[in-house]
């Protein structure tokens, strides 16, 4: 335990008219160092995660974050980016400079801003996030790789239709509680289920309903070492973490089991000294139902091609014994890329902390998260306990 999150802000996600990626920033940070009791000066670094990849002109955008006050300026300031696992990646940065003893409080701020991008580029750049040799031409874009995987999943383990609707549907009835997702409408289950006219077919197997969606949006976490942080009014520790980086051509694993995702999972828990069921809640990468599927099983919820028992018998619903996206997830939340792990991690800390509201979880002590970037290629989880 090197690092705890001392403060967060977070903008509602969603197509956020009149922003741009420099004011979601700016906005971003000046609310996270107020929450966490912080000024410019107190600053040592900034780490700014951004994706991009198109949707953006500005594509230098690390010294933006500077425009939030002018004393920021000449702090070390660096942009990270690993795909959609590009939030976790500037808050695992900012840990590491913390046990490298190069900073005491880190700023981190995680943005995009993607709705103001026609649809067909939007699918391009997406498709960047793939091995583009193989799936550049997959039809449908990113949605159409993780459509051949859920085929997949089908054909080795029996469809799982129903499966991935309650996952949608628990989302769904999840982000009606959280002012700041993008999609705050319980769909039901019946809907997410049958195919229709509001609902029809994206690629393969998956629906609408079975895809996240295209958001704008910022969130931020000030990030000390423990020794400030227990000076502070409240303190997050990260207790386990993990990032495993896997192939990113298919073809040279076994797409269904999201080995990098378990890999991660199990030297975080191992670190922290803990097991799965030892946790209050996961926010999990749900970029498509399947995913979440997926990610049950590769974080020991259950064995592998077992994962639909998890959301049948109620195991991931926010009364269950492993609450799963209590948030909405990416689903209902909304999924600004490189602001999603960042997001992840500031409302998982509002959950630890009792500040969550309407998606607070009942008597929540540890938070797992997994963050992904691709399609299981980069991997992050991060174990976060209340020690202040």
């Amino acid at each position: 335990m090197t690092a705890c999150i001392v403060g967060w802000s977070h903008t509602p996600f969603g197509k956020l008219e009149g922003e741009t990626v420099e004011s979601l920033i700016v906005r971003a940070a000046t609310d996270a160092m107020e929450h966490a009791g912080v000024g410019p000066d107190d600053i040592d670094e900034i780490i700014l995660g951004h994706f991009n990849a198109g949707f953006s002109r500005q594509d230098f955008t690390a010294s933006l974050v500077l425009q939030a006050d002018d004393r920021l300026r000449f702090k070390p300031t660096i942009r990270v980016e690993n795909a959609c696992a590009t939030g976790s990646a500037a808050v695992h940065q900012a840990i590491k400079t913390i046990e490298a003893k190069a900073g005491r409080i880190v700023l981190v701020v995680g943005v995009e801003k993607m709705t103001a991008t026609p649809g067909p580029q939007i699918g391009e750049n997406l498709l960047r996030a793939s091995y583009l040799p193989e799936d550049g031409d997959t039809p449908a874009g990113f949605a159409g790789v993780f459509g051949k995987i859920a085929h997949s999943y089908f054909q080795r383990h029996g469809d799982q239709s129903d499966a991935l609707a309650m996952i949608a549907a628990k989302n769904h009835r999840n982000g009606v509680e959280n002012p700041l997702a993008q999609m705050r409408k319980d769909f039901g289950y019946e809907f997410c289920r049958t195919e229709s006219d509001k609902n029809p077919y994206v690629a393969g197997p998956l629906k609408r309903t079975d895809c996240s969606l295209v958001s704008d949006g910022a969130a931020a976490v000030v990030i000390a070492d423990v020794e400030t942080a227990l000076k502070m009014k409240r303190a997050v520790a990260f207790r386990g973490r993990a990032h495993a980086q896997d192939f990113l051509p298919m073809s040279k694993r076994d797409i269904l089991k999201f080995e990098g995702c378990a890999h991660a999972w199990g030297k975080a828990l191992g670190d922290a000294g803990l097991t799965i069921d030892d946790l209050s809640f996961v926010e999990t990468h749900d970029c498509f139902t399947i995913a979440e599927l997926i990610e049950y099983e590769a974080m020991g919820l259950t064995k592998e091609g077992d994962g639909a028992r998890a959301i049948k018998e109620g195991w991931t619903q926010k009364d269950g014994r492993l609450p799963v996206n209590p948030s909405g997830g990416l689903k209902a939340k909304g999924h600004p890329i490189g602001a999603t792990g960042v997001s992840m991690h500031a409302l998982s800390s509002a959950q630890l902390t009792g500040e969550a509201g309407g998606i607070q979880v009942r008597d929540a002590k540890l938070a797992g998260i997994f963050n992904m970037g691709g399609a299981a290629v980069a991997n992050y989880v991060s174990i976060l306990e209340r020690v202040k």
